[in-house]
């Protein structure tokens, strides 16, 4: 095979890479394998994929090199090679190019041209992808039908095109397509071939090391948040109040399914208790519950938390980091505080929900991710639409199933059950003794309406518990709050006396479950209710309530 001189060889000084240009009439093996070592110690695929196509030209006056991986049919719509595609789940994509032209100096490493993107079998680098052949043009790399732009090829002084592909571990990854302005003989194109190997090699390595990272940053993340929960949790849903019930039919109910559910409330009322037990009835409840506190997240840091970001990718990231949709991949995702959600993010929160992607933050790449995500506001979201504050698909996505929790003045049954474990876990974490409730302590807990619901109601018994000095608990609630005093009317409403023996039923049997069904003595359950064990043993009779073996 005769080599012809480039005619068009004057030009190359007005483009740095020309210099190397004629390199490859004395390319070797030496000399590629000196790139592949380079390029095997580096942990990217990015990177090793600009190493590979900027040695090829800056070392082996290759006028071009590209690289395309095979990946997902994600731009179908506006592909510009559609019309030839046969196969809509997956093309190769342009991943790295370099290169520089003869004629006016224009860089060639873009990537969003009009070849980002080749469907399998189409032209000679969607044949390389489809077969696993590797294909090498001496004579005809104008031919029409394998280029779309022959007159690029004649201006820009093309004489040879050598395609391989990159296969690792018998799979076809992606294509090495090299375009060169001098004629490629046979030994230089096997040795390329040996290139390519390597490289499809330093770029799975590179691949196992991304993922390896990947998961690295997830477990630390992971930790973390289970180390935060066993400081924050407060304990499962206690009482047997017909609101509570009703609540924990709600849950049963959705936890098996992976539908959204939205979970409104008064503050305090244990939304965050609501979505950890949707999570730990679920199919997911061996991965892990991320929470996310909307309202504490700066405008500014939204999408970085949410999505995660790539190193560079503002003045602060300094590293790459995972956000919490992927953090929380195949477990479960709670947005507390969903209303403080900027409008203009909101829509690409519910592209996430409905498209099951996103994007990191400085990242065209598309992530796929399978999170169930469980929402929870104390506003009112139909106000916040009607203000144009909150967007109404995104609403309608997220309240698939809606959940109330119900305000503890709607549940003053469970009000001693509460208290008594919520005091016996504050004094356990400040290293006290667990003191008695006092049958005084009981009615002022119980005739209080508690605004602040069950956050309110902790906040009192660990003041007095830290007040009381081992003393008795003094609470100085002062009674019902008048603010809320219509509200405790309309739920606690004038009982029959058959409604009065079921609240007393219901207050023994809380109170014997507490005791582990003991009734005498100073931790039994007569002292705990303020009566003799005599009456409280004739009550038990009279009610028929059955003794809790000890």
């Amino acid at each position: 095979m005769k080599a012809t001189t480039n005619p068009s060889a004057t030009t190359n000084r007005r483009c740095p890479l020309h210099l190397n240009l004629y390199k490859l009439w004395v390319m070797d093996l030496e000399l590629l394998q000196s790139i592949s070592l380079a390029v095997s110690q580096i942990r990217t695929v990015e990177t090793v994929l600009k190493m590979i196509v900027a040695g090829l030209v800056d070392n082996a006056g290759v006028a071009l090199a590209r690289i395309w991986l095979l990946g997902p049919g994600d731009i179908c719509s506006t592909c510009k090679m559609s019309g030839e595609c046969s196969d809509r789940t997956r093309c190769l994509h342009l991943a790295a190019s370099a290169g520089c032209s003869q004629l006016d100096s224009t860089d060639w490493s873009r990537l969003d041209g009009s070849f980002q993107r080749f469907p399998l079998g189409v032209r000679k680098i969607g044949w390389i992808g489809s077969t696993g052949e590797s294909m090498l043009i001496e004579d005809s790399v104008a031919d029409t039908r394998w280029t779309l732009h022959p007159d690029w090829v004649r201006d820009e002084g093309i004489h040879g095109f050598a395609g391989h592909p990159l296969i690792f571990g018998g799979k076809v990854l992606g294509v090495l397509g090299v375009f060169a302005r001098v004629h490629i003989n046979e030994q230089q194109f096997k040795w390329l071939r040996v290139f390519a190997d390597q490289a499809a090699v330093s770029i799975a390595n590179a691949r196992a090391f991304e993922e390896i990272h990947s998961l690295q940053l997830r477990v630390e993340q992971e930790n973390d948040y289970l180390k935060s929960e066993v400081k924050e949790n407060l304990g499962g849903f206690k009482g047997q109040s017909p609101a509570l019930k009703v609540l924990l039919a709600q849950i049963e109910q959705v936890a098996p399914t992976d539908a959204t559910v939205l979970i409104t409330g008064e503050s305090g009322t244990g939304k965050e208790l609501v979505a950890r037990a949707i999570h730990d009835n679920s199919r997911r409840a061996s991965r892990v519950l991320v929470k996310v506190n909307c309202a504490s997240i700066p405008h500014d840091l939204f999408e970085s938390e949410f999505f995660g970001h790539v190193k560079g990718a503002f003045t602060s990231a300094l590293r790459d980091r995972i956000g919490r949709f992927e953090l929380a991949d195949g477990g479960s995702l709670f947005l507390d505080e969903i209303a403080e959600i900027p409008l203009d993010l909101q829509s690409k929160l519910l592209r996430v929900l409905q498209e099951g992607e996103f994007e990191r933050v400085g990242e065209e790449h598309t992530r796929p991710v399978n999170v169930r995500v469980i929402a929870a506001t104390n506003r009112d979201l139909k106000k916040e639409m009607a203000g144009g504050r909150f967007r109404s698909d995104l609403y309608f996505r997220l309240s698939v199933f809606p959940i109330q929790t119900p305000p503890l003045r709607e549940r003053l049954e469970d009000v001693i059950v509460l208290a008594a474990d919520l005091l016996e876990q504050a004094a356990r974490r400040l290293n006290l003794a667990v003191p008695r409730l006092t049958a005084e302590n009981i009615r002022e807990l119980c005739s209080y309406d508690w605004p602040g619901n069950v956050r309110e109601l902790q906040n009192v018994l660990e003041r007095a518990l830290i007040v009381s000095g081992g003393g008795r608990l003094r609470f100085g609630l002062g009674g019902s709050n008048p603010a809320t005093a219509k509200l405790t009317e309309a739920a606690s409403p004038v009982r029959t006396r058959a409604q009065l023996l079921e609240l007393e039923r219901q207050q023994i049997v809380a109170a014997l479950e507490r005791t582990n069904g003991k009734i005498y003595g100073s931790d039994g359950a007569a002292e705990l209710l303020g009566m003799r064990p005599t009456t409280l043993s004739s009550k038990i009779a009279a009610l028929k309530i059955q003794r809790i073996s000890r």
